[in-house]
């Protein structure tokens, strides 16, 4: 494969209700079938209007901006100071929800395309149309990488090509089949685009020649096929998020003995998650006084007959057919930890003349 990446020039400055098929078209008469657009979404955005005003300078212009990326944001990720990462309504995950205030007016911000992938299906449509020629196209915009400094160019909205090329099945040169492969084909021609577009040079649209033979006939199923689904997604908040859902999730679980005997297995995993690696140096001791342990019974109607415990370090061992674990820590990390095995606990006071935290009843 040959490739080639051209650059559209003289495109100028684009406006609201601009007809972009015909400002490509006039901008690159050598356009031909087969060729991929990668057109920057910030043009897109401008000629769809989605712009919004905003004060030049001063608090009011942070203010504004809150505003904006509040009603351009479906979730937050994380936020570190004055950077928040969001996941879009599009569903994409940036920075700031990709509002742009860079190649714009001082007082307006630039939105993204309200959905990319039809912008890129009404734009291939247009050009086919009116000027008979057959291309794919990508509308871009910048993104950073979660675990990668820099920035790249991906693609937000895609017609006429398939967004992933698919490996899955196939054989390599030593015999072994590709399970996972799926090369996001469309991100990485909208990196290549950007080597040429740049960030300060006005031309917001690049042709990559060589990758198709031809556009498909249909617009393929979009951009849209790259958002991951949620169910996959194991970073979805950021470090500092998860941990705070987590503490807030545990605050609320209900208090008191399961109606069947907790699993010694599983509580040892809890135990164990929390004692060496959330919280390493929390000393659990077990309480063995029976006037501590009288008291502590009488606070759980019920216990100890509805639960069976084990010593910390030791095979599962009933005590009484119940455990009392009194430690120094932090009491909703080891509720979560117990919670994620599906032990139901009792958070109890601590005994009288005791420096733990709390006990719990397992």
């Amino acid at each position: 494969m040959r490739l080639e990446i051209l650059p559209v020039l003289g495109i100028g400055d684009v406006t609201e209700g601009d007809d972009l098929a015909a400002l490509i078209a006039t901008a690159a008469p050598w356009l031909r079938d087969g060729d991929v657009l990668v057109v920057t979404s910030k043009i897109v955005s401008k000629a769809e209007g989605r712009l919004v005003d905003v004060p030049a300078d001063g608090p009011e212009r942070l203010a504004a901006r809150d505003e904006v990326l509040a009603s351009e944001t479906a979730r937050v990720v994380a936020t570190r100071g004055a950077t928040r990462i969001v996941q879009t309504h599009h569903g994409f995950v940036m920075a700031s929800a990709g509002i742009d205030a860079s190649n714009v007016g001082k007082t307006r911000l630039v939105l993204l395309p309200k959905d990319p992938d039809a912008s890129a299906r009404a734009l291939r449509a247009a050009l086919r149309e009116r000027y008979e020629l057959d291309v794919a196209v990508i509308i871009t915009d910048t993104m950073g990488r979660p675990w990668r400094n820099g920035l790249t160019d991906v693609a937000l909205g895609v017609a006429g090509m398939s967004a992933l090329r698919d490996h899955r099945g196939e054989v390599d040169p030593y015999g072994n089949e590709l399970q996972l492969t799926q090369m996001a084909v469309v991100d990485e021609l909208a990196g290549a685009g950007e080597l040429i577009k740049g960030k300060c040079d006005q031309v917001p649209v690049a042709v990559v020649r060589g990758y198709l033979a031809a556009g498909r006939t249909d617009d393929g199923g979009g951009a849209a096929t790259l958002i991951r689904d949620a169910a996959m997604d194991l970073f979805s908040l950021g470090t500092a998020e998860a941990r705070a859902a987590g503490l807030r999730e545990a605050a609320t679980l209900a208090d008191g003995p399961g109606a069947t005997p907790a699993d010694p297995a599983a509580v040892a995993r809890a135990i164990a998650a929390v004692a060496e690696v959330v919280a390493p140096g929390t000393a659990f001791t077990h309480v063995t006084d029976d006037e501590v342990r009288a008291g502590l019974v009488a606070s759980v109607p019920g216990w100890p007959e509805q639960a069976t415990g084990l010593v910390l370090g030791a095979a599962p061992t009933p005590i009484d057919r119940a455990d009392l674990v009194r430690f120094g820590g932090d009491v909703q990390r080891l509720r979560t930890a117990l919670a994620a095995e599906g032990v139901p606990s009792a958070l109890l006071p601590p005994p009288a003349g005791s420096t733990a935290s709390a006990c719990l009843a397992l």
